[in-house]
């Protein structure tokens, strides 16, 4: 049977409650039309074909021939641990209460290995000052899109805090292990890039990568339906309350002195047997 994990607690502390979790926006409704848009430039459906059309550019450079390679490496390692840390909640339950943590998030991890690397190439035939300043555009981007996760509801703190630092690893890495070349794009690749990102947010095809996951988080691990975040916080809270049941000091039982000693006595009994005169006899009945 699998279990939701949990942290643990110690006898005496007291667990924390699921209002401390950090809270997304209730209904879509109260979400501006800005931030879905926003939200879309972090789909893989969008990125990956914008990224593997300035590495075939790349590519033909031999001397750029390391930082495709580095960055290919690291942008599979990150999609990985993220498909990962996904079906291990959908398929498992495994995630994090304390943190409302359910999987890393895929947008904000896209967004950061990407589009630094993709600025970076716009401005490779800059000073390196330019080259600074839109790779730090690039990660200001992703930041964005991964507020964006958390204004549309998708996400939390902590699962857009870790796609932001994994996929902004892999990036930092590939720029850092292999120079950028010293090259200038062809007009047509930025102003491609530019109406790609303009047009494909608003009229791109709802993006099926979710699904994909969850089916396969179901098919290895045998279950029928997904593992969600109010089975998380359900299964927390039960934990909770047992685990309060368990340490709670059990209640000293009443006692009553008849005169020939002190008996203990369960605390039905004294509520409901008749006190014993000190006589002996019994009242009688009204």
């Amino acid at each position: 049977m699998t279990k939701v994990a949990l942290p643990p607690m110690r006898g005496g502390e007291a667990s924390p409650r699921l209002s401390s979790i950090p809270a997304m926006f209730d209904t879509a409704s109260s979400v501006h039309p800005f931030w879905p848009l926003v939200s879309r430039l972090g789909e893989a459906q969008i990125l990956l074909p914008a990224a593997l059309a300035f590495a075939l550019w790349f590519v033909r450079r031999g001397d750029a021939r390391p930082l495709v390679r580095w960055w290919l490496m690291l942008l599979g390692v990150a999609i990985a641990v993220t498909t990962v840390s996904k079906v291990a909640f959908l398929g498992y339950g495994i995630g994090s209460v304390a943190l409302d943590f359910t999987g890393v998030s895929g947008h904000a991890m896209f967004a950061s290995a990407v589009y630094p690397l993709l600025a970076a190439a716009l401005v490779a035939s800059r000073p390196p000052r330019w080259q600074a300043t839109a790779v730090a555009t690039g990660f200001a981007l992703a930041l964005l899109i991964g507020v964006s996760r958390l204004a549309v509801g998708a996400h939390s703190w902590s699962e857009v805090l870790a796609g932001l630092a994994l996929g902004g690893a892999a990036s930092a890495t590939a720029l850092a292990l292999a120079h950028t070349p010293h090259t200038r794009a062809p007009w047509l690749l930025p102003i491609g890039l530019a109406m790609w990102l303009s047009v494909t947010p608003a009229h791109a095809p709802p993006s099926q990568t979710h699904s994909m996951v969850t089916r396969l988080a179901l098919a290895v691990s045998g279950r029928s339906e997904p593992y969600t975040r109010r089975d998380m916080r359900r299964a927390y809270e039960l934990s909770r309350r047992q685990h309060h049941t368990a340490v709670m000091p059990a209640k000293r039982r009443p006692v009553l002195d008849t005169g020939a000693g002190i008996h203990s006595l369960p605390a039905m009994w004294c509520q409901s047997t008749p006190r014993v005169a000190a006589s002996g006899s019994r009242p009688s009945p009204g």
